[in-house]
């Protein structure tokens, strides 16, 4: 083993630079011998104790002698000791550093910090001491495998309460990470007694830090003794315990004494160290505070009058303001409301409303293509806030990247390769992901790539957040709060069973799931603001096969149904599972039309149904048609039936560009006379398509959120019709049994994300997830064919038609069945006009629709005040509430209260004015008595046309005639004495208030 030193002249081994020739023959000739042996070069660089090897052999040879800990002393001592440093040793070191394993999802706390150990020594490249006086407890700067760089706090050797500023450390709640474990690696490789000698002595400085082991807790630690230690507990004592400890560890608390620290003099300052760490940790508390103090603040001044709800160009309905309020206090929050509710308009208020509160002035849209120019019309709708699409190649990208308008849009493609020039030239301040499923599979480049975005508020808008697995919204979560589901390992604990390979097998803790996702998630589904959408049908058409379409699909089935038999006795080989999922992908294609594998046979009974279905439903001119399939070969014949009918369409697929879609949708929405709209799932996503008042599904998607997605393009807020959805279904096939899948898998997301139903009934489908559930729709036998659902009742259909038509407006409606069972009903809107079309529409309708009387509110009013007093009396019939606004009660309530408290008002002072013209009378003044009177007399007459409801409360009331009668006297008649006149009068006057008052109370207990 013997070498010319000449021909290694620099080496650098993992103990340190050589500092002189004689001392780099002596520490470091054996570790170049080995290096030598080993195929790889490693070369000296001045400055500190980095690693910095250039690599050779491959890194597995590379972690043996370097990365591992084999320097000089250890290959010296392998040489010592019978020169075992061959073939076998370097087999036996590759089997003792390999990577931990893990059994599936399943892993222990301690083998997550195992992994995390081993990943330190393996892939840290460059540790740089940033504190030289302190070799072992001070900062260190380290440079990870993937480019980052962070600061590593070392306080403790052996205790897990080091600090450092990744992601990984903040979340994992283990106390430790790669970076941390990396630096105590190379601290160790300086000598295992030395590194022994300074976990005894521990750190020399008292030490203030935030221990992620678990909760994020503020941690006080003192030196083992000596002057420092004492003079820095006298100088912090109002905020220790008598034994050291913190005396408040809250967040105030510790911003007071971090306060208190950076204040205090040098010779104390420097025997403490706190980490800087420490003040995120106290300002995001604070803005967790602000944030519910802000949203209070700003009700309050818009009950005051001083702020406005009303920042957009259209009114937002109640829902949606609450939607805008929870994203803009939210700072980074998930609307997760159901399709056709308005989204997107939710998140054009929120952010005019923080350019309004906070003055943002950058914000950046990330969505589908297909959807920018969907934005781009929202934003001119209801804001008309500058806007730019982002387009082009990346010259064209990185020039508008630099223009200042307040939304940028861009698309999720485009953000993968631009991410980084984002952050750096828009800078926005508010990042809106909408369809943010897009984002749901957490290591993608997609979702990598967004994660990446940085922003101070972020709105996450998807309709469906879970489709198929929970796990997905977890990718979607980390996004807005890393924090808030823990790291991956340990929401794949809380949340699944597993088996004891780690493979999941069934959730648990829906119901804690549930709970935490609470603070940064709202979701209405339609039904929660039904009274203001319109209603929607949906019908299953089942449709026979052909003989030869029924012969090609059982030759797919007997393929799949052998695969299925495999899969039940064992795991399916990737080539078995490919092929399985083939076989379904042609089974469902079957179910549409051979022409979709084999264009020489264009059978399709489903083309035959579709055409009677579009011949009845365009008789209607008003109406216009979406249809859906989830292959384009598919549309190809709907084309050219729509071609052989002469009924103009739209096309809409993914083979066309992106200006012609936008082209075709447009064309769709303004030209009457194109009543067909054929797309397929690229168009199922965030377009709103309200023209359309039918939605055709040729074939069943896999999972319930992409049907819903589909049909949320006509079901809409705002739609003023109800909406007809139509499934064309293939009898005793796969598509037929998918709709049992279709139900179980809506049943998921409502009730982990709605709390709908019972969680703890919720099961996976089979411990093998999704593929055996396909597996199960083809081996169990089709459901019988479904007839069509019974029709809705008529007061079912004429609450919808009702909500439809007058989605705002409708106050009331009742059904009243009489002695002679049939129902008639009472409909109250908010105004006259509406009530005066509504009874004009109802008088051209025929003799066979119910009976149905109209009132407005106003009326609807003064009828409960006569019902009240008792001068009318309500029918005995059967009354049922189908429809009622808490605007209704509320307002009559208020008008009556108000009524009361004016008739009230007026009425004490006609007493007053009688009691006034009662002493003059007494005292001899006569004369003067009498105009007194006259004003008690018209102040009774305004209180009676109050009290009666004669006059609305927020009319002026009618003046009094100049004087009394009694006080008139005629030339024919004899005078009569004063006195007399008066007495008479006043009495009368006496009588009348005293009515009056007896009325006001009885109306004041009515109302």
């Amino acid at each position: 083993m013997t070498a010319s030193a000449a021909a290694w002249p620099r080496c650098r081994s993992a103990t340190g630079p050589a500092a002189r020739p004689s001392s780099w023959r002596r520490r470091c000739w054996p570790h170049a011998t080995a290096c030598r042996r080993a195929g790889r070069r490693a070369e000296p660089e001045s400055g500190g104790d980095n690693i910095h090897l250039t690599m050779v052999a491959s890194a597995q040879i590379h972690a043996i002698y370097c990365v591992a800990g084999i320097g000089p002393e250890a290959i010296v001592a392998t040489r010592q000791n019978g020169n075992r440093s061959g073939r076998g040793s370097r087999k036996a070191k590759r089997v003792i550093d390999r990577a931990p394993s893990l059994q599936g999802w399943h892993s222990t706390d301690t083998e997550e910090i195992e992994r995390r150990r081993w990943r330190g020594r393996t892939e840290i490249t460059a540790v740089e001491a940033c504190e030289a006086s302190l070799p072992y407890f001070g900062t260190f700067r380290v440079a990870s495998g993937s480019g980052g760089s962070y600061d590593v706090e070392i306080r403790s050797l052996d205790r897990l309460e080091n600090s450092c500023g990744c992601a990984d450390h903040r979340v994992n709640g283990l106390g430790t990470c790669k970076h941390i474990e990396g630096v105590l690696a190379v601290l160790r490789r300086r000598g295992v007694r030395a590194f022994a000698d300074a976990a005894r002595t521990g750190s020399p400085r008292v030490e203030l830090f935030l221990s992620r082991a678990q909760e994020a807790t503020p941690c006080l630690t003192w030196p083992s003794g000596g002057a420092a230690a004492n003079a820095v507990r006298h100088d912090l004592a109002p905020f220790l315990t008598d034994d050291g400890a913190l005396r408040d560890p809250s967040p105030a608390g510790i911003e007071a004494l971090l306060a208190a620290v950076n204040a205090a003099p040098s010779n104390v300052r420097r025997h403490i160290r706190a980490s800087r760490y420490l003040p995120s940790w106290t300002e995001a508390a604070k803005r967790r505070e602000a944030r519910a103090e802000a949203r209070t603040r700003f009700l309050a001044e818009v009950e005051a009058g001083r702020q406005t709800l009303d920042l957009l160009r259209h009114k937002l309905l109640p829902y949606q303001r609450e939607g805008m309020l929870h994203l803009a206090f939210g700072e980074r929050a998930l609307l997760a409301d159901d399709m056709g509710l308005g989204k997107t308009i939710q998140a054009i208020a929120a952010c005019e409303l923080l350019r309004h509160l906070k003055g943002v002035s950058r914000v950046l849209v990330v969505c589908p293509a297909s959807l920018k120019g969907e934005w781009q019309e929202q934003i001119a709708r209801f804001s008309g806030a500058d806007t730019l699409l982002v387009h082009g190649g990346r010259p064209q990208r990185l020039a508008a990247y630099t223009q200042p308008p307040f939304f940028t849009v861009v698309n999720y493609e485009q953000v993968v390769i631009d991410a980084d020039e984002i952050n750096e030239r828009v800078k926005p301040d508010i990042v809106i992901l909408d369809e943010a499923q897009r984002i749901k599979n957490w290591h993608t480049k997609t979702a990598a790539a967004v994660k990446s975005l940085v922003s101070p508020h972020a709105f996450v808008l998807t309709g469906t957040p879970i489709e198929n697995r929970i796990d997905e919204i977890y990718s979607i979560v980390q996004y807005l709060d890393p924090g808030l589901l823990g790291p991956l390992f340990r929401f794949n604990r809380d949340f699944y069973q597993l088996d004891e390979r780690g493979r999941p097998v069934d959730y648990k803790n829906l119901e804690e799931l549930q709970r935490r996702l609470k603070p940064v998630m709202l979701r209405r589904r339609k039904h929660d603001v039904e009274t203001e959408l319109p209603g929607r049908t949906v019908t299953n058409y089942i449709v026979g096969m052909a003989d030869e379409q029924r012969t090609r699909y059982d030759e797919y089935k007997a393929q799949a149904a052998k695969l299925a038999a495999i899969a039940k006795r064992r795991p399916l080989t990737p080539k078995e599972f490919d092929r399985l999922q083939l076989l379904l992908a042609c089974m469902r294609m079957l179910c549409d039309t051979p022409f979709i594998l084999d264009p020489g046979c264009r059978l399709s009974p489903k083309l035959e149904e579709l055409e009677r279905v579009l011949t009845e439903v365009l008789a209607d001119p008003e109406r216009k048609v979406i249809i859906f399939s989830e292959w384009e070969r598919m549309l190809t014949l709907v084309r050219e039936l729509a071609q052989e009918m002469e009924v103009e369409f739209a096309w809409h697929t993914g083979s066309v560009p992106q200006e012609r879609r936008r082209a075709e949708i447009a064309r769709f929405k303004r030209d009457p006379d194109c009543r067909l709209f054929l797309s397929t799932d690229s168009g199922s996503v965030g377009l709103n398509l309200q023209a359309a008042s039918v939605v055709i599904n040729l074939d069943l998607p896999w999972n319930p959120a992409r049907l819903e997605q589909r049909i949320a393009r006509a079901w809409r807020k705002h739609q003023h019709r109800s909406v007809d959805v139509i499934n064309l279904v293939t009898e005793d096939s796969i598509e037929h049994n998918m709709l049992g899948l279709l139900s179980q898998k809506q049943a998921l997301a409502d009730g982990v994300l709605d709390g709908a139903g019972d969680l703890k009934g919720l099961r996976m489908p089979s411990g093998r997830g999704a593929m055996v559930e396909r597996i199960a729709a083809v081996l169990e036998p089709a459901a019988a064919p479904t007839a069509p659902p019974e029709p809705p009742a008529p007061d079912i259909q004429l609450r919808d038609d009702l909500v439809a038509r007058h989605a705002g407006t409708l106050m009331l409606l009742e059904a009243h069945r009489g002695a002679d069972g049939v129902d008639r009903f009472l409909v109250v809107l908010d105004s006259e006009d509406a009530a005066s079309r509504e009874r004009e529409r109802l008088s051209a309708n025929d003799g066979n629709a119910p009976q149905i009387e109209v009132l407005d509110r106003f009326a609807y009013d003064a009828m409960q005040r006569l019902i009240a007093s008792g001068i009318l009396r309500p029918a005995d019939d059967a009354r049922r509430e189908l429809v009622r606004s808490p605007a209704l009660a509320s307002t009559a309530g208020a008008r009556d209260q108000e009524r009361a408290a004016r008739g009230a008002e007026l009425l004490g002072n006609a007493e007053r004015k009688l009691r006034m013209a009662l002493l003059l009378a007494e005292r001899g003044f006569a004369e003067e008595a009498a105009p007194v009177l006259t004003e008690c007399l018209g102040l009774a007459a305004q209180a009676r046309a109050m009290i009666t409801g004669s006059t609305p409360p927020d009319e002026p009331v009618p003046e009094p005639v100049s004087a009394p009668s009694a006080m008139a006297r005629p030339a024919q008649e004899a005078p009569r004495s004063e006195p007399e006149t008066l007495a008479t009068v006043t009495s009368s006057m006496e009588r009348l208030l005293a009515d009056l008052r007896g009325s006001l109370q009885t109306f004041a207990r009515a109302a």
